[in-house]
């Protein structure tokens, strides 16, 4: 499965994108933004295992970004449950030497498009640390809204900070 952007896919994972994945991810910055669940540093083996784990998913509910032949982000989707079955989280990151050129906006669009498509969803929400003001710039330009903040509900590196709850609706 591939969805095409401008300078870049989203596509299923394959065997090879390991060293281009685990390139990409290694970066603090990047690290800093995103759940614990990330590791950091990230190892050749956290590629391995992720994309091992990405092996024939069934919906496809997670892409790589590809841009000049490597995987330089990840976009994703992960359902919720019980009374929330109709919502999906959003997650997303791309290498630090891409941000500001636009593909995270195009790629949030392509996959919010192919969600509602192909899943069956009334929402889609994103929580955003309240340090990452271009992640709230991705979601807005992706038509997107906030629509709230959860104060104090996210700790990070040891700083407690705000969450910025975003989504969009079928």
């Amino acid at each position: 499965m591939e969805l095409k952007g401008n300078g870049f896919v989203l596509r299923d994972w394959r065997k090879g994108d390991e060293a281009s994945l685990q390139k990409h991810a290694d970066n603090r910055k990047v690290f800093d933004n995103l759940l614990d669940r990330f590791p950091s540093p990230y190892t050749m083996e956290d590629a391995i295992a992720w994309v091992d784990n990405m092996q024939n998913q069934q919906p496809m509910l997670n892409f790589a970004i590809v841009v000049y032949n490597e995987v330089a982000g990840v976009i994703g989707l992960e359902p919720r449950q019980d009374v929330y079955r109709k919502t999906a989280l959003i997650g997303y990151w791309v290498s630090e030497e891409l941000w500001g050129k636009g593909i995270m906006t195009e790629a949030v669009k392509l996959i919010t498009a192919y969600a509602f498509a192909n899943l069956d969803l009334t929402r889609i929400q994103a929580g955003v640390l309240g340090k990452n003001p271009a992640s709230m710039r991705v979601l807005e330009k992706a038509g997107y809204q906030k629509e709230g903040i959860s104060r104090n509900a996210i700790i990070k590196n040891g700083e407690v900070m705000d969450e910025h709850v975003y989504a969009i609706l079928k």
